[in-house]
């Protein structure tokens, strides 16, 4: 009963199905292998992506008796890295009424690690002091601003920053704290860099600030000394030394002139594109720096590249409209602040200087506001603004639309015994195309080519209102 029991009392007829069910096995398995088509994948049949990565098929190859039938292959299913999870792709392949399917499976991870916005340089501390934790940021890519949840641990000899991401991605920075003071005293000079002296006028050093990391008091050593008395160019210099003995030295020039035969290239009403930018293409060509009275017309940039090419950015006025700029004491202020402010904004440069429109000896001011020019000429003093008129003009602002004419307007009232303070437009054309020749006629003929500064003279005209 029950069948015999071999030597090893296992039964015969367990065997013998044991072994028929492997037969049945091997038996499918060849089938499939031999007479069902075939697909095999590249790469692994599990993938892992990072998040937000783009899945890139690795591809695959098919047969069928022998025969490559890859093309016939159908692959369904689509991968959203912008979500993480698992997803299928599936692969199909039919001949006649035999069909093959296989599967890759693709897991879109957060995997990386979130960042944080510090090297692993080493921190120097001021010696005696505490060290302070940095400002650090962390992001992620899959969380985002990370850096509310930034741990700082603060030892004696070493800070570290650590922060976590909630797929559990760590991003760990240690910083090694060295007690030393390597930083320079910052020093910041009152006033202008280069100052422009007349000859026989006293220097009045206009001062310097200067500020430390470590320590609050810092000895400031100035040396150098200007001869009024002589034309030529003087350097003082400012050198801090604070208690570690880091030392910056700044420099200010101090060039002492004769004002007699100085050209003021002076342009009103721009920014323009197609003639300021020529015209500052010209200026740097010939080695020149000129003064732009602006207004709140044309391109930000180019009253950006007048100041990061060095000539003065001066104030003229936000609208140029007569009717609105005089109307009042308070309409010509309320004007002139909204150009000011409009080259701060572009710049980061309070500008003090300005030209009236019309001069300050206009006399269609009086059509809005009787004498408004004698006390908008004063308060402008008053605030600290100096006003520049011009002795020389070019007619370019309507007795003239040849460039040759601007041309002869200027060189043949050029004086060697003056400060020559030059009217032209920016925004017209002839000027631009007048202005090389301007310039070379100059220089042949001895004479300098300067821009106004605060230190400037003031060219001024009768104030006929």
């Amino acid at each position: 009963m029950g069948g015999r029991m071999s030597k090893f009392g296992i039964s015969k007829k367990f065997l013998l199905w044991s072994f028929l069910l492997v037969l049945f096995f091997l038996g499918v398995v060849v089938i499939d292998k031999y007479f069902f088509p075939q697909i095999d994948l590249n790469g692994e049949e599990t993938i892992t992506i990072n998040y937000k990565e783009d899945y890139k098929e690795k591809g695959y190859t098919a047969s069928f008796l022998g025969k490559d039938v890859t093309d016939d292959v159908s692959v369904t299913g689509k991968v959203n890295s912008n979500k993480l999870g698992e997803y299928e792709i599936t692969y199909s392949v039919k001949k006649g009424i035999l069909k093959k399917q296989i599967k890759r499976y693709v897991h879109v991870n957060d995997i990386e690690k979130p960042k944080l916005n510090i090297d692993s340089k080493d921190m120097y501390v001021c010696p005696g002091k505490e060290p302070k934790k940095e400002d650090v940021k962390a992001s992620d890519n899959y969380d985002g601003d990370l850096t509310k949840k930034i741990k700082v641990k603060v030892g004696k000899e070493k800070i570290t920053y650590s922060v976590e991401d909630s797929s559990g991605n760590k991003k760990e920075i240690t910083k090694k704290i060295v007690y030393k003071d390597i930083e320079k005293p910052n020093i910041t000079l009152n006033g202008e860099q280069e100052i422009n002296l007349l000859l026989g006028e006293e220097f009045k050093d206009p001062g310097y600030s200067v500020k430390d990391n470590c320590d609050k008091k810092v000895e400031v050593k100035v040396d150098g000394k200007v001869e009024s008395s002589k034309e030529g160019t003087y350097e003082i210099s400012y050198i801090a030394t604070d208690s570690s003995k880091n030392t910056t030295k700044v420099i200010r020039k101090v060039n002492v002139f004769n004002n007699k035969g100085i050209i003021y290239l002076t342009f009103d009403d721009g920014p323009n594109d197609g003639t300021t930018n020529v015209i500052l293409d010209i200026l740097k060509e010939e080695g020149v720096k000129a003064t732009f009275f602006v207004t709140c017309k044309g391109p930000d940039e180019l009253i950006k590249r007048e100041y990061d090419e060095g000539h003065t950015v001066a104030l003229h006025t936000a609208t140029h409209d007569y009717a609105i700029v005089y109307r009042s004491d308070e309409s010509y202020f309320n004007d002139l602040i909204t150009v000011q402010n409009r080259v701060k904004n572009i710049t980061g440069y309070e500008s003090k200087i300005i030209r009236f429109p019309g001069g300050s000896s206009n006399t269609i001011s009086r059509r809005y506001s009787e004498g408004i020019m004698s006390r908008v000429t004063q308060e402008a003093l008053n605030r600290g603004f100096k006003y520049y008129d011009w002795n020389i003009s070019s007619g370019d602002a309507g007795n003239t639309t040849d460039p040759n004419v601007v041309y002869s307007n200027v060189v043949n009232n050029l004086r060697t015994d003056r400060a020559n303070m030059v009217l032209m437009h920016d925004i017209k054309t002839y000027t631009r195309d007048a202005l090389r020749n301007i310039i070379r006629y100059g220089k042949n003929n001895g004479y300098r080519f300067e821009k106004i500064t605060m230190d400037t003279e003031m060219v001024t005209q009768k104030v006929n209102n």
